[in-house]
């Protein structure tokens, strides 16, 4: 898969490893910035990766900023995209298997190198189950998305 990445500068150091982590498993990364510590408004960068996944230009997105809640907040206002903080690996895994989530937001000043390497895997591995009752769920949410536009 083709995963877009993006952060603001609190997330800047975190980035390095969750690239790294993206390729050892096998992934090609686009790299949405930033790409210095320099001040920068997270939105940008959200947008970026948000618009990469819903486009089709990545398969999934990840974020990163201070605590992964504006990154979150920014990239969920893109049709398409669900997105969401994950600082445990249990739901990293779970919200792709029953919500198909497609952006994984982090909080590089909540979670550490090693836990980052966890979510990413975890994030990456896992597939939406498809199984009726999530679609039945997901379909209301897209429904939603939908009503919501106009």
């Amino acid at each position: 898969m083709k995963i877009a990445i993006g952060c603001d500068h609190a997330g800047f150091a975190l980035k390095d490893t969750v690239v790294k982590q993206v390729q050892l498993l096998g992934h090609e990364v686009l790299d949405c910035g930033t790409f210095s510590p320099d001040s920068v408004d997270y939105p940008d960068f959200a947008e970026k990766v948000a618009n990469a996944v819903a486009a089709g230009q990545a398969s999934r997105g990840i974020l990163i900023c201070g605590s992964g809640v504006g990154v979150c907040v920014a990239a969920n206002k893109v049709k398409g995209i669900r997105a969401s903080i994950c600082h445990d690996a249990y739901t990293a895994k779970q919200a792709v298997e029953h919500d198909a989530l497609n952006v994984l937001c982090l909080g590089a000043r909540i979670i550490g190198p090693a836990s980052a390497e966890e979510l990413v895997t975890q994030f990456l591995n896992a597939s939406f189950s498809e199984e009726e009752r999530h679609q039945r769920r997901l379909n209301k949410v897209r429904a939603l998305e939908e009503k919501n536009l106009k």
